[in-house]
């Protein structure tokens, strides 16, 4: 996956797409802090689940900026945060839907009922049992919506 990632900045590199290119560079220079951090290389390769960590972590950073942005009236830096996240999450599994997820969590309730008391763990099982294809914020809305 860190190899495709490389692949695509040197695409973008000949073709002069200077957007992508910007937004390539940030997670190619966020994959190398990955590796520094994890006390490797620069020059190791991630595997791809720390791929997709660190991947996951920077769209979390744009859509929290496009949050902000958001509330604080500036459209111009939405669109900007749009357009990032746009490009990172074509790197990523495709997600599910709430409402897939809603029918998920509720084939799972019908089998194994649980209680309030242990939604957390109950979070934690479905975000195992969906892996990638989820968001985990999704996942949660999902169980306190079904669960009271």
């Amino acid at each position: 996956m860190q190899e495709k990632i490389k692949a695509e900045l040197k695409q973008a590199m000949m073709d002069k797409k200077m957007e992508r290119l910007g937004v390539l560079r940030m997670l190619s220079a966020a994959l190398t802090n990955e590796l520094v951090y994890m006390q490797k290389l620069p020059t190791d390769t991630l595997e791809d689940a720390e791929v997709l960590k660190v991947l996951k972590r920077e769209l979390k950073k744009r859509k929290d900026a496009i949050e902000q942005f958001t509330t604080a009236g500036r459209p111009e830096l939405v669109e900007g945060e749009l357009a990032e996240a746009k490009i990172i999450e074509e790197f990523l599994p495709t997600q599910m839907s709430k409402e897939e997820i809603l029918a998920k969590v509720s084939a799972k309730l019908a089998t194994d009922p649980i209680d309030s008391s242990k939604k957390g763990q109950f979070v934690g099982l479905m975000l195992k049992e969906l892996g990638d294809s989820a968001d985990g914020a999704l996942v949660k809305e999902a169980i306190d919506e079904l669960i009271k």
